[in-house]
């Protein structure tokens, strides 16, 4: 033990690694290290993400060339139909893809460090279900404006992690136990949503029943600029502490020895991670996996100390980009029809709303993801 109080041995873990550059700024009042794998990493996946976007503006059932494409987004001119598709329908929607990715990856990141566990993510420990709970309520209940569908969400999955929180916290918050309770909680809201849902309209049942699959498909301008201002609202405090993350994985008595305020920084990494993820909720429904994912294969891709919420939510913002593509070009075929999967033949963008929702995507590969995971930990003695 030295004069700090933290242990040599500690002292290792905190020592700056290799490839980290320190950056300074407004006269070195804030300061953080960019590792350059990570910043490789990002960059690589922003790029990813806008080919991504690129390429979901061009393809579709009525195709339309780069040159018009650059013609309708720069100029407003051109083939009236290819306005129309580009700037209406396949921007927005490809837009709110990166936007809502990101977000989850964001809010995934935080929840997995904060617990110390790679499965508790939003969509796992209940968060998801909770702000979809909110959202049903709006919409049955007060016809569902986007502006009210986005409050509850928020408001679901705010007293949704309060409770888990709450009931995981006996003892203190262990990882174990709070996914436990977490699919306990979301077993309930399920069961909630699905009640509500019996009690509604056929027509809002309807909407409610496919905004919770996870779809992007119908999705406007109006839910771009929701996301967009949450995203300038709540992403520069979330990536400003993020830099604590890696300090509160090593444990309390060391993170206050480094200066960090553990509770403050907890809740105030709470309140963040569940805005965002109810913000992501409220625009495209509770789509599975992405939040799970994302902060793991931003891990493996960086291979640096600790956890980056950059990494991560650029990496789940390329990963829902490119679920959303495979959604309206791969399975083009394919829509969902009252509570099932059918196909039929395309011959227009006409009922791209019917399309699959990017929900079933993301959890068929979400799925197989999580199977991978689970092989490669028993492989290695670890499951």
């Amino acid at each position: 033990m030295t004069a700090t109080g933290i242990r040599p041995e500690e002292r290792e873990q905190v020592r700056p690694s290799a490839g980290a550059r320190p950056v300074r700024l407004w006269g070195e009042r804030l300061s953080f290290r960019l590792h350059r794998r990570t910043v490789s990493v990002s960059v690589a996946a922003l790029v990813l993400a806008a080919l991504l976007l690129a390429v979901s503006l061009c393809v579709g059932a009525y195709a339309v060339a780069p040159g018009e494409v650059a013609e309708a987004l720069f100029h407003g001119t051109g083939d009236r139909l290819a306005v129309h598709f580009v700037n209406e329908e396949r921007l927005p929607q490809a837009l709110l893809a990166i936007m809502v990715g990101g977000a989850l990856g964001v809010s995934g990141a935080i929840f997995q460090s904060l617990s110390r566990n790679p499965l508790a993510s939003p969509d796992v420990i209940g968060f998801n279900s909770g702000a979809a709970t909110g959202a049903i309520l709006v919409i049955v209940t007060f016809g569902g404006a986007a502006g009210a569908v986005a409050t509850g969400a928020i408001l679901g999955g705010l007293v949704t992690a309060v409770l888990v929180f709450l009931l995981a916290s006996r003892g203190g918050v262990h990882g174990v136990r709070l996914v436990l309770i977490g699919l306990g909680c979301t077993a309930m809201l399920n069961s909630v949503n699905s009640y509500l849902l019996t009690r509604s309209s056929l027509n809002d049942a309807q909407n409610a029943h496919i905004w919770l699959v996870g779809t992007l498909n119908g999705r406007g301008w109006s839910s771009v600029e929701l996301m967009a201002v949450a995203l300038v609202v709540l992403l520069p405090p979330a990536l400003l502490l993020g830099r604590r993350l890696r300090m509160l994985e090593l444990g309390d008595e060391l993170a206050v020895g480094l200066g960090v305020e553990t509770n403050r920084s907890r809740i105030a990494l709470t309140v963040l991670g569940i805005g965002l993820c109810g913000v992501a909720v409220a625009s495209a429904g509770p789509i599975p996996f992405v939040a799970l994912a994302a902060p793991q294969i931003a891990g493996l891709l960086c291979r640096s100390p600790g956890v980056s919420l950059l990494a991560a939510g650029t990496t789940g913002a390329a990963l829902l980009s490119a679920a959303h593509l495979a959604s309206s070009q791969f399975f083009a075929g394919l829509v969902w029809l009252d509570d099932r999967i059918g196909f039929v033949n395309l011959v227009d963008d006409s009922q791209r709303n019917n399309l699959l929702p990017v929900g079933v995507t993301t959890a068929v590969l979400g799925g197989a993801y999580l199977a991978w995971v689970l092989f490669k930990r028993r492989g290695s003695g670890r499951a």
